[in-house]
């Protein structure tokens, strides 16, 4: 079920509202929350901590949509927001989007229109939270790993359900922090696995962002994988702002030399199985990707130099309408009979 907070100052809005979604309602598909403007919404936010997305009026008295819109992310950093605008307020729009509005809608409201929209951000933002919630399981279990936890393991019916897989349709990314090697000779222990964790904490933020799951560290690179609707867009957008954050980074070492990080990409997209990958009798599994699409992606992420984003002409072919791109040139892979047609992403 979806939990939806209303804000408008218009007393009838709530009925409308309640007589357009009476199935969805019923059926427990919807829930409603209801304000009058910014204020008491924000108030409705910290009642209902299991809040999904909200639809909000921009003009409205106490505080409008545009002042919510930016007090949203101290209140509750994974609520999506559906603007409610005229259609020829073009300014407050912009702003809107630029504070943050996951999407709009123009009034007179096209409810069926509204039910699309808000499909579609509720899915964006269950994504999100599965998303923060296996990272959290997976770093509690890391942390807190005992012998009650190990004989739970032995359990046969919970050592079959790791060992289930499936097969689908996704997009998986190789993010390398470039020459990070090299400095690790010049700088301390501590200092390299810090410099290391607050990158990577910045390349880790805009994967969750865009529904994006971390599949694993390895060494000084990331793997991410993207999965459900525009999984490919969702992914290169990503790369696309790592680069442009990681190339405004600079940082002091120690004297008075600096480290400016670079990152290189590889992406790919395609049918790949999804499972727990290792040893039963070792109980160390690893829930991943594998397949050639997933291969083929590291290896693009090996040929590219620092700065570039690369991919396929199978996949340049399926974005190029959305990105501008360039060729890069053929390559050899590993394990492709003919060279491989690659480009790079530039915006």
């Amino acid at each position: 079920m979806a939990k939806i907070l209303v804000v408008d100052d218009e007393a009838d809005l709530e009925m409308l509202v309640k007589q357009k979604f009476r199935r969805k309602i019923r059926e427990n598909t919807y829930e409603f929350i209801f304000a009058r403007n910014g204020e008491e919404a924000l108030q409705k936010v910290h009642e209902h901590p299991d809040l999904d997305i909200i639809l909000s009026d921009i003009n409205m008295p106490v505080m409008d949509g545009l002042t919510l819109l930016s007090r949203l992310p101290e209140a509750n950093s994974l609520l999506k927001a559906i603007m409610v605008s005229a259609y020829g307020d073009m300014q407050n729009i912009r702003t809107a989007m630029n504070r943050g509005a996951f999407d709009f809608v123009c009034k007179p409201v096209d409810f069926d229109d509204l039910d699309l929209t808000m499909e579609k951000t509720i899915i964006h933002v269950k994504q999100l939270q599965e998303t923060i919630k296996a990272i959290k399981e997976n770093n509690i279990l890391k942390m807190y790993v005992d012998s009650n936890v190990l004989n739970f393991m032995t359990n046969k019916e919970f050592e079959s359900s790791l060992l289930k897989n499936e097969l689908l349709e996704a997009t998986v990314m190789f993010i390398d922090v470039c020459g990070f090697t090299a400095i690790t000779e010049q700088i301390p222990a501590n200092e390299v696995v810090a410099l290391l964790n607050g990158i990577f904490d910045k390349i880790v933020k805009e994967i969750i962002a865009q529904g994006g799951h971390v599949d694993k560290f390895m060494g000084d690179a990331v793997m991410a994988v993207f999965r459900g609707e525009y999984h490919l867009d969702r992914a290169i957008d990503v790369a696309l702002a790592v680069k442009e954050q990681i190339s405004n980074l600079e940082v002091a070492l120690d004297g008075d030399k600096t480290y400016k990080p670079q990152i290189s990409i590889g992406i790919n997209s395609g049918e790949m199985v999804s499972g727990n990958i290792g040893s039963a009798s070792l109980r160390r599994l690893d829930y991943t990707v594998i397949g050639d699409a997933v291969n083929v992606a590291q290896r693009l992420q090996a040929i590219a130099k620092a700065g570039q984003i690369i991919i396929t002409e199978e996949v340049y072919l399926k974005t190029t309408e959305s990105f501008k791109c360039v060729q890069n040139g053929e390559f050899s892979l590993k394990n492709k009979a003919k060279p491989v047609n690659t480009y790079e992403v530039m915006e």
